[in-house]
């Protein structure tokens, strides 16, 4: 090895977050968790946030028992005055918030015509209206500091399509546009915008799916890699797009999803 050739060792010092602050939102469970547990893996101070503060304590202590450092905001995005409250204590408590990873969503699983007006309004609330308010509050802490991440948790359902699922998609296809959007307004100020579109993961909410012979089989066979994805399998993306590694990817959405997209 030459004296300009750097050490495994060094290189892989690009994907720490050693001293970082990161807020991940809906991390009690699911893939939220398993990005949660990875960014504490790789040395950032997380942030749960979830609506169950007790469910979100237990992830903590799961957490600090694995040797990382974590803490609980609980607040519901969907609340205004509570996601201001939120990153006023981060800025408070923590002087700083360097990565914001957006993943709470909510599904209705029914045709467009049977979806009240309260229904569709709600899921796009939830699911893109409080995207673009997460961005902008998280953006306001690291402009000062002239960096930041900025990474939402989208869907294969922003790129592909299933009838009775149109507010999701919908939505999905929404925060897409809505990190190249971000990418081109911050990126000139030091911060990067970008989307993980994860396909059929085997998650909490996915298991009445994964446990059913034929439509579980239905998802299996869409995927080129004939299984479902692991939760902790979206973790890497997550790291990578938080950390100095990614430091030229900006208004990228990063699919994973064992090639189901590409599958014709």
């Amino acid at each position: 090895m030459t004296a300009t050739t750097p050490s495994t060792l060094a290189y892989l010092s690009t994907f720490s977050l050693a001293g970082q602050v990161a807020l991940v939102t809906g991390s009690g469970r699911g893939l939220g968790l398993e990005i949660a547990r990875a960014l504490a893996g790789s040395g950032a101070h997380v942030l749960l946030n979830g609506r169950d503060a007790a469910t979100l304590e237990a992830r903590v202590a799961e957490i600090e028992a694995a040797g990382g450092n974590a803490s609980v905001l609980a607040f519901d995005v969907s609340d205004r005055a509570a996601v201001r409250d939120a990153f006023a204590r981060i800025e408070r408590e923590h002087g700083r918030l360097d990565v914001l990873v957006q993943n709470v969503g909510q599904r209705n699983r029914k045709p467009l015509a049977d979806l009240t007006d309260d229904e569709i309004t709600g899921l796009l609330d939830v699911d893109l209206a409080s995207g673009l308010i997460l961005a902008r509050e998280a953006a306001r802490l690291m402009l000062p500091r002239g960096r930041g991440r900025l990474i939402a948790v989208t869907s294969v359902a922003g790129q592909i399509a299933r009838a009775n699922d149109s507010v999701y998609a919908a939505a999905k296809s929404g925060l897409n546009g809505m990190v190249r959007a971000l990418a081109a307004e911050y990126g000139p100020q030091g911060l990067t915008s970008n989307a993980i579109a994860p396909g059929f993961f085997a998650t909490e909410t996915n298991l009445a799916i994964v446990s059913d012979p034929e439509r579980g089989a239905y998802f299996t066979n869409r995927t080129p890699m004939r299984r479902w994805g692991r939760p902790e399998e979206i973790a890497g993306a997550a790291v990578f797009l938080a950390s100095a590694a990614a430091s030229y990817v900006n208004g990228h959405v990063l699919v994973v999803d064992g090639g189901a997209t590409i599958l014709m």
